[in-house]
C-alpha cells in the first residue's frame, strides 16, 4: 500500500512552546511552561537504577519517574518487541528507539530528527527549506527527549529497510533470536508514536480531541526515497502489534488530514473509520482540517508471529520516514 507524507497527525511539541505555531502541524506541548502536563510521579532525590520496595526509579531529565514492576516489565517488552515483514523487494524491521545512554542511542536519535525534520518541511512554501529544517530539528530533539522519558505509556518506534538482491517473495517473515541481524538492518525507512495510555498522551493533540486513555498512533512517517512500496502499512500493523504486546486497550485513535487521500485510503482499508471529522473553523488556527479515525482491534491469544522477543533489546541504526 501505498505510504504518504503526513498520514497521522503530527504532535511535535517544544518544550517551551513559542508565542504562536511555528508550524501547522506542530502543537505546544502545554500552554504554561513552569506547569507542564505530566501525569507521572517525579522522585527527584533518587538515581537511576534505585529502587523503592516493589519499584523502580528511572531517571528523566533530571528527575526520576517512579515505576511499579509491571511497568518494569513493560519496559523490558517494550525494548525487546520487533516486527518484521520481507517484501519482494527488501526487509523492514520495526523497533522501539533506542533508549539514552545504550550503544548508538544518539546516533539513532539524531538519524531520527533528520527523518522527521525533512518530512515536515516539505510541506512548507513561506520559509527557506533548509534554515526550516533546522528550527525544526531542534523542537524535534527537545520534543524526543520528553518523549523518550515516558515508556513504557508512549513509545517511538523506527522501522529499517534493507533492499533485497533478488527477489524473495512477498510474505510475514517470523523472526527467531538466532536470525536477527541488527549490523545489517539497513537504513531507517519510517517512524511512528504510539501512546498506550493517559500517562503516555500527548499534552495537547488536535482536534478533534480522541480520549487519552485509549491508545493514539501519531508522527507517522516515511522517508520520501521509499514511500509508495507499502512500507506504511507495515508500520501501522506494527503500531497495532506493539499496542496487542503492551496489553493496553483495544480500540485505537489516529489523525488523518482531509486532503491525505492516499493515508486515508490505507487506513480504511485496514479497518478504521471516521469519529469525527474538523469544523471548518479550524482554518482560522492555520491548521488543516482532519478526521478523527478509530479501529476496534480483535482479541488475540498468543504472540504475533511478527513479534520477536530476544535476548539483545538493542544494537545500531541509520534512519527514515513515512
Amino acid at each position: 500500500m501505498a505510504a504518504a507524507s503526513a498520514s497521522a497527525a503530527f504532535l511535535l511539541l517544544p518544550v517551551s512552546p513559542p508565542a504562536g505555531p511555528i508550524h501547522p502541524r506542530l502543537l505546544p506541548s502545554s500552554p504554561c511552561r513552569s506547569r507542564p502536563r505530566c501525569h507521572v510521579r517525579l522522585a527527584a532525590s533518587r538515581s537511576e537504577g534505585d529502587a523503592t520496595g516493589d519499584g523502580g526509579v528511572v531517571g528523566v531529565g533530571g528527575g526520576g519517574v517512579f515505576l511499579s514492576p509491571r511497568a518494569l516489565s513493560q519496559r523490558e517488552e517494550l525494548a525487546a518487541f520487533r516486527y518484521a515483514h520481507t517484501f519482494p523487494h527488501g526487509r523492514l524491521t520495526v523497533r522501539a528507539l533506542t533508549p539514552p545512554g545504550a550503544d548508538d542511542a544518539e546516533a539513532e536519535a539524531d538519524a531520527l530528527v533528520r527523518l522527521l525534520a525533512s518530512s515536515f518541511a516539505e510541506n512548507v512554501r513561506w520559509a527557506p527549506a533548509q534554515r526550516y529544517e533546522q528550527l525544526l530539528a531542534f523542537v524535534i530533539r527537545r520534543y524526543l527527549y520528553e518523549r523518550r522519558g515516558l515508556a513504557p505509556h508512549a513509545a517511538v518506534l523506527v522501522g529499517y529497510y534493507r533492499p533485497s538482491t533478488a527477489a524473495t517473495g512477498d510474505g510475514e517473515e517470523e523472526v527467531g533470536e538466532g536470525e536477527e541481524e541488527e549490523d545489517d538492518d539497513g537504513e531507517m525507512a519510517c517512524t511512528a508514536e504510539v501512546s498506550l495510555d493517559a500517562m503516555g498522551a500527548p499534552g495537547a493533540p488536535p482536534t478533534p480531541t480522541p480520549p487519552l486513555e485509549f491508545p493514539y498512533i501519531c508522527n507517522m512517517t516515511v522517508k520520501t526515497s521509499l514511500r509508495r512500496r507499502g512500507i506504511g502499512k507495515q508500520l501501522l500493523k506494527a503500531c497495532e502489534d506493539l499496542i496487542t504486546k503492551m496489553d493496553a486497550k483495544r480500540r485505537i485513535y489516529l489523525h488523518c488530514r482531509i486532503i491525505d487521500q492516499v493515508p486515508f485510503n490505507m487506513y480504511r482499508k485496514a479497518g478504521y473509520n471516521i469519529v469525527q471529522t474538523d469544523s471548518i473553523l479550524v482554518w482560522l488556527s492555520l491548521q488543516k482540517r482532519k478526521h478523527l479515525m478509530s479501529k476496534e482491534l480483535l482479541q488475540t491469544s498468543g504472540s504475533s508471529k511478527n513479534y520477536l522477543k530476544g535476548k539483545k533489546a538493542f544494537k545500531t541504526a541509520d534512519g527514515q520516514a513515512w
